[in-house]
């Protein structure tokens, strides 16, 4: 377990506390809890919530039931807005959605009809470590991010939604570095994106984790060439080059840290804005103990899954950060990662 994955885990056993009453069981007694993903089904958010919610009812005081509902649109664009200006704020409706649509208002993205600080954080399913790769070295022998900047081609990156990670991130390799890099979008899951690969119909994906690419990297097809995240690397990425390697100067490493960190919270739970406070710490109980509950942690592992968890309250203190960020330089991540 890397150094992040052993942090998050010590916080989210620190804000556990007895929030359980009548008044909780009362209320979900009876109820549904929907939690919605913003993609379609099959995806590696929809596979993690759907490990999640099958043991999450027995962590819930009164027993609810839950149900999983795809939202798909937008890169989970359409699964935010709809989970702060439609759904019930009682508890009973959560979001599972890309981390990076959180920025989206910050860059003035007028779909993005909402205001990230107001949201509920319950937890990350995950801090799964991401990467970029291509397929057999997109026939010009890539394995390192500097291959990457100087291929004599231009590599086709599938993309799922231009507000989404497998858009931003090779964005701002053609932007920051002038990579040759081309972005497709309308994929709906990144496993369709590697199929898509394995066609020849793309080159390349960001957002690779090791559950949803793992027949494709112990075959040796998919040659991973950059580590997503600042200062994270995992030995089963090989030589991949970490993103915070190629950055330079103190300024392109805050930029690079608005980009790359929201990965750090690669499965988010969230409530709407208005949840009683009671009902968020009963939330986020459940969410703590059904992530340690033995069955739970099988069935990640049966789909490949090492979950782990991030608390609520650690999601907080970093989304406060990401917001905090100078105007300038929120300007220029904008410009890395939004501009073809």
């Amino acid at each position: 377990m890397n150094s992040f994955r052993a942090l998050a885990t010590v916080g989210l056993a620190a804000f556990c506390g007895p929030v359980h009453g009548d008044d909780i069981s009362d209320f979900y007694k009876g109820k549904v809890v929907t939690i919605m993903v913003g993609t379609a089904p099959g995806g590696g958010y929809d596979t993690t919530a759907r490990i999640f919610a099958t043991n999450l009812s027995k962590h819930i005081p009164g027993n609810p039931s839950v149900v999983v509902q795809n939202v798909p649109g937008g890169g989970g664009l359409k699964a935010a807005v709809t989970l702060y200006n439609v759904s019930p704020k009682d508890g009973t409706a959560l979001g599972d959605f890309s981390a990076n649509v959180i920025l989206e208002p910050l860059y003035g993205n007028a779909q993005a009809t909402y205001d990230s600080s107001k949201f509920e954080w319950i937890g990350s399913m995950d801090v799964d470590v991401q990467a970029c790769g291509v397929w057999r070295g997109a026939g010009v022998g890539i394995k390192t991010l500097d291959d990457l900047i100087h291929a004599k081609k231009t590599i086709t990156f599938g993309s799922t939604a231009p507000s989404g990670g497998t858009s931003l991130y090779p964005l701002f390799l053609k932007n920051a570095f002038g990579a040759p890099v081309k972005v497709i979008n309308g994929y709906t899951t990144t496993k369709e994106v590697l199929l898509a690969m394995a066609r020849g119909e793309l080159d390349a994906l960001c957002g690779i984790t090791q559950a949803t690419s793992a027949e494709d990297l112990q075959s040796g097809d998919i040659d991973l060439f950059m580590h997503i995240g600042m200062d994270r690397k995992i030995a089963t990425y090989g030589n991949a080059t970490p993103i915070s390697d190629a950055v330079k100067t103190p300024e392109m490493r805050k930029i690079a840290e608005l980009v790359f960190n929201p990965n750090l919270m690669s499965r988010p739970l969230v409530a709407p804005p208005g949840v009683p406070k009671a009902r968020v710490a009963a939330l986020r109980k459940a969410f703590a103990d059904n992530m340690a509950d033995p069955e739970t942690i099988a069935l990640g592992k049966r789909a490949n899954m090492q979950l782990t968890p991030m608390s609520g309250e650690d999601m907080e203190k970093m989304i406060t950060g990401f917001l905090a960020t100078p105007p300038e330089l929120v300007k220029k991540a904008y410009d890395y990662t939004h501009v073809e």
